[in-house]
């Protein structure tokens, strides 16, 4: 095929979330065809999942300029800019109507199977670049179709695949055997079948993170609930218990996230949950009564728990992806020109500054992997970088490089960082101090409370 006859097909937008809605904005603003493939039965289906989750983020900083244009003729009405929308609010009133506004461009229960391009696997060099992508796809009903691309931005990112229980990276043994105990989610305590499986139980939450914070604060609630009595949560962590463990409280630049913090730290202050530091887990094991017991890498075996919250981050799903030839960091699974700018050792969600086309491109010309899945595991991501980042890659495929090159976007102070937040009124205790801490205390079980000594620090 020609380059004429290429630059003719569509462009393969891959997920219907965010980030990948506001590609198609961008493209439909630029007067290229976009071909939006989800494979939910709705457009935001993994938001969808989160619905009952807050944002950190107001909506003045989770809608698209690109995609507010297109919704602007429909009618639709933007919401208050200030308010905190929580997932099942972004899903309905941006998500669905964005998608709506795209129409027939955005197909729903289509799963994308694989990527390459046209008569070549990822070994043949000859003629490569001048072949269109083709795309195959499998719907909800079991037809399989191909489309070819000129293009294909994937926006997939990485909901689908969390990341598992088991310290190395793997599965602890005997996970998969107790999947029916075991979530990879924050947990819906307003669906009553999920409520029924915690109030009264004991639940250990795995993880250090936003998600954490909010599970720990929902089993906290539970517990003071009339039909909560008797709820305890197990916080396993896999590095020890500092000053900074819980954000910066009143001092964070998102005050929702600080909040939750807050609400973390006083769900185990408060007797809620106890924490077992320096707990790397190895295996999942039933006791007699079919309840589990997490075993740890160093011999220890924890108290059995009734259900278990693995809350340890996600990462991309690059198998549908295998026949490309990709550029990522082996440590992140990040395009290798971001992976610098997102280490999560070195930078904070408020600390990586706007990116697009450069940073995003790979050996493969024509392929982009944007929103979360472009940070590959790092676990923070910012929504309006991620818009910046289709802009650019857009403005790439249309040939204005002036524009793919440049840095439209001027991020708020606060930057941008996707998660989960509570509080439809997020403004931390003004009250409340942090203290810094470097030193992990010795792996052990611990109640934290008022009358614990603070973290040791290194000063």
């Amino acid at each position: 095929m020609n380059a004429t006859a290429t630059e003719q097909l569509p462009v393969v937008v891959i997920g219907a979330g965010p980030t990948g809605l506001a590609a198609a904005a961008h493209l439909t603003e630029r007067g290229i065809e976009p071909l939006v493939l989800e494979a939910g039965p709705t457009a935001g289906a993994a938001v969808r999942e989160w619905a009952h989750v807050r944002l950190f983020s107001p909506w003045s900083e989770v809608i698209d300029p690109a995609a507010e244009k297109l919704l602007a003729p429909t009618g639709w009405v933007k919401p208050d800019e200030k308010a905190y929308p929580t997932g099942g609010d972004w899903a309905a009133g941006y998500l669905r109507p964005l998608a709506d506004a795209l129409g027939d461009k955005v197909r729903l229960g289509a799963r994308v199977t694989g990527v390459s391009r046209a008569g070549r696997d990822r070994i043949v060099d000859a003629d490569r670049e001048a072949q269109p992508f083709v795309v195959h796809v499998t719907y909800a009903d079991g037809r399989e179709e191909r489309f070819s691309a000129r293009a294909v931005i994937d926006a997939s990112g990485t909901w689908s695949t969390p990341s598992p229980a088991g310290a190395s990276g793997l599965p602890a043994l005997g996970e998969k055997a107790a999947a029916d105990r075991i979530s990879y989610r924050v947990p819906d305590l307003k669906d009553p079948a999920v409520r029924a499986r915690h109030a009264g139980k004991r639940t250990a939450v795995i993880g250090s993170g936003s998600s954490a914070f909010t599970a720990l604060a929902y089993l906290a609630d539970l517990a003071e609930a009339e039909d909560g009595a008797g709820t305890k949560a197990l916080w396993i962590l896999r590095r020890g218990i500092s000053g900074s463990t819980f954000g910066g409280g009143a001092s964070d630049l998102l005050p929702a996230r600080g909040a939750l913090g807050l609400a973390a730290k006083a769900a185990v202050d408060q007797g809620h949950a106890d924490a077992v530091t320096g707990f790397r887990t190895e295996a999942i094991e039933r006791d007699g009564d079919g309840r589990l017991v997490l075993v740890g890498e160093d011999g220890r075996r924890l108290d059995p728990v009734d259900e278990v919250v693995v809350l340890t981050g996600f990462r991309p799903d690059l198998t549908f992806l295998d026949e490309l030839r990709l550029g990522l960091d082996e440590r992140l699974q990040a395009p290798v020109a971001l992976a610098p700018l997102i280490d999560p050792n070195q930078h904070s969600c408020g600390t990586i500054y706007p990116h697009g086309v450069k940073e995003l491109s790979h050996p493969e010309e024509g392929i982009y992997l944007v929103g979360m899945k472009s940070y590959g595991r790092a676990p923070t991501f910012l929504a309006l970088t991620g818009y910046e980042q289709v802009r650019s890659v857009v403005a790439s495929i249309a040939g204005d490089h002036a524009s793919a090159e440049s840095v439209e976007l001027v991020l708020p102070e606060t930057g941008v960082c996707g998660g989960a937040g509570l509080f439809d009124q997020p403004r931390a205790d003004e009250n409340a101090t942090s203290d810094g801490g470097c030193c992990a205390p010795a792996p052990a079980l611990i109640q934290l409370g008022g009358t614990a000594a603070p973290a040791p620090s290194c000063g």
